[in-house]
């Protein structure tokens, strides 16, 4: 049995890097790797990674993916951790969150491949596809989201439930864990709370918005675990799974981890409502999730919040 072809989408991003180090690390590994980056190749990402393949590709119009088929050849599974994340800039320009968001040129290509089926697609959804008007949110709750990002997510996993025979629908959280081999532009939750309570200043953390923040080894896990099924018992799967962790915190909670961890003084977390700021963009109040289909479905249980915190500070002090 040749080695399997592994292609993850928006390689350059949080998601992605830990993916292919995550991949990279399997000892004697069944994979060859590629992935896609739109904006640069970074340098770092080919000395870490020297036996994966970039690939230039546009999302938006399918740009690339051709030199995919000629070079590397259909991929027994695709990862898309690509994505228009930000809500404030995907409420900006709505136009381009659903070019980017809703994978079509990604899905049409995969089924120009005369046996497309035996493609796997692990698509990276969003816990902001629900409303949040409640606690622990399942997967069969109703999808009603507040903004465009939420929206565009929600069409992406209709584009691919109806279009695609074969693939994984992550849910996530927000995602956090250490820094990656190529750092990326945007801050990362525990590292800028680390900072700004470093400072000694008091900072203003919201008190009524939760959320089920997930470790980036633990999201890593669960796409290889989900490859590692496909691969091994070949049936297709249509899953949809709620990826967060075991704890619903608010950010307050969240940055009295950090500071109780770190030995901050927590009278410098500075307690306001969400609704006290206007961030351009409108924010689901709690968007906490039940995970137990995740759980009995890959008998993976998520890292406590607290313990990664600690092993994100850890790795950060260690690197």
């Amino acid at each position: 049995m040749g080695k399997k072809r592994v292609l993850v989408v928006g390689g350059t991003g949080y998601l992605g890097q830990h993916l292919l180090q995550g991949i990279s690390e399997i000892e004697g590994t069944l994979y060859d790797i590629a992935f896609t980056h739109h904006s640069f190749p970074p340098q770092a990402l080919f000395q870490a990674f020297p036996h994966s393949i970039a690939f230039h590709v546009d999302l938006k119009t399918g740009d690339g993916f051709e030199t995919v088929s000629e070079r590397f050849g259909q991929p027994d599974v695709v990862v898309n951790c690509a994505a228009l994340s930000v809500p404030r800039a995907c409420e900006k320009d709505p136009d381009a969150a659903m070019a980017i968001n809703v994978p079509s040129s990604l899905v049409n290509w995969l089924s120009s491949f005369t046996e497309s089926n035996d493609t796997l697609l692990i698509h990276l959804s969003t816990d902001q596809v629900y409303e949040g008007v409640k606690s622990f949110y399942k997967e069969e709750d109703d999808a009603v989201p507040v903004n465009v990002y939420g929206q565009s997510k929600v069409a992406a996993e209709k584009f691919i439930s109806e279009k695609c025979s074969n693939y994984a629908i992550l849910r996530s959280s927000i995602i956090f864990g250490p820094q990656t081999v190529s750092p990326v532009p945007k801050s990362l939750p525990i590292q800028w709370i680390d900072s700004v309570l470093s400072k000694g200043d008091k900072v203003d953390f919201f008190d009524d918005e939760y959320r089920c923040p997930v470790s980036v080894k633990d999201v890593v896990t669960i796409i290889l675990a989900l490859v590692d099924r496909w691969l091994s018992e070949g049936k297709k799967m249509q899953v949809l799974l709620n990826v967060g962790g075991p704890d619903r915190v608010s950010r307050v909670q969240m940055a009295e981890a950090v500071a109780q961890i770190r030995g901050y003084d927590t009278s410098l977390i500075n307690t306001v409502s969400a609704s006290s700021v206007d961030r351009g963009v409108r924010s689901p109040a709690d968007i906490s999730m039940d995970v137990t289909k995740l759980v009995q479905t890959l008998k993976i249980s998520p890292t406590p919040f607290k313990d990664g915190v600690r092993l994100t500070l850890d790795a950060e002090a260690s690197s």
